[in-house]
């Protein structure tokens, strides 16, 4: 099957580096990974060729930072990744990035560009976050570790869900944050705080797509379309 006609979830866990070209168009492949290359490319408005042409620079590349292909790694391999890298992380980062915004949004008040309402949101999305990440460390995972079962696709789906409304959450905290556009005279406060939320999008919505489409595809494959 040509590039154009596969999923972006398939892309995305089949060819290193497909992750940031989705990015840099502004295509959703954590959430949105089961649309293909050439419906996603039809819906942004855009010419799909070009990046056809980036994703197969890429695919006739090793990857060259040294990451792992985790679509070869065994389901207690994959969720031991997940839980290190994904949950443990996000439980550091968002306590901080409440903290410097809080602190942003006091100081910065009177300023336009004031990312007003942002800590209360990131507020709400650890709530949110953290109960969803115990529901797969406590029910989901445990399940998935001893194997398939028809009864794992039902918690898979609400998973996926919640995925969706993470990645809701994200947008609305890209439009808070100004599109995350450093202002200028920014404090140092003000450039952690937003060096943080880059990170933490980015670490959240490969988060989503390890599970999306590696991880859940494994035990509860989702038809393209």
């Amino acid at each position: 099957m040509d590039l154009i006609d596969q999923s972006l979830g398939t892309l995305a866990r089949t060819i290193p580096g497909a992750t940031r070209v989705f990015d840099a168009h502004h295509f959703d492949f954590c959430c949105g990974g089961k649309q293909t290359l050439r419906s996603a490319a039809a819906q942004a408005g855009v010419d799909a060729l070009p990046i056809v042409a980036e994703l197969r620079v890429l695919e006739g590349r090793t990857a060259g930072d040294g990451g792992r292909d985790w679509s070869a790694a065994s389901a207690t391999e994959l969720v031991d990744h997940i839980l290190a890298r994904y949950h443990a992380v996000h439980r550091e980062q968002l306590p901080e990035l409440i903290r410097l915004s809080r602190r942003v949004e006091t100081v910065h008040a009177d300023r336009p560009e004031c990312p007003t309402g942002l800590a209360d949101h990131l507020t709400t999305m650890t709530e949110a976050l953290e109960s969803h990440m115990q529901k797969e460390e406590q029910i989901l995972f445990p399940m998935l570790l001893r194997g398939f079962s028809p009864m794992v696709r039902m918690p898979i789906g609400v998973m996926r869900l919640e995925h969706d409304d993470h990645g809701v959450a994200l947008a609305r905290l890209v439009a808070l944050a100004h599109g995350l556009e450093m202002p200028r005279g920014a404090c140092n406060t003000w450039r952690a705080l937003y060096a943080g939320l880059k990170t933490f999008r980015e670490d959240l919505m490969q988060h989503i797509h390890t599970e999306n489409n590696i991880l859940f595809e494994r035990f509860a494959p989702v038809a393209v379309h």
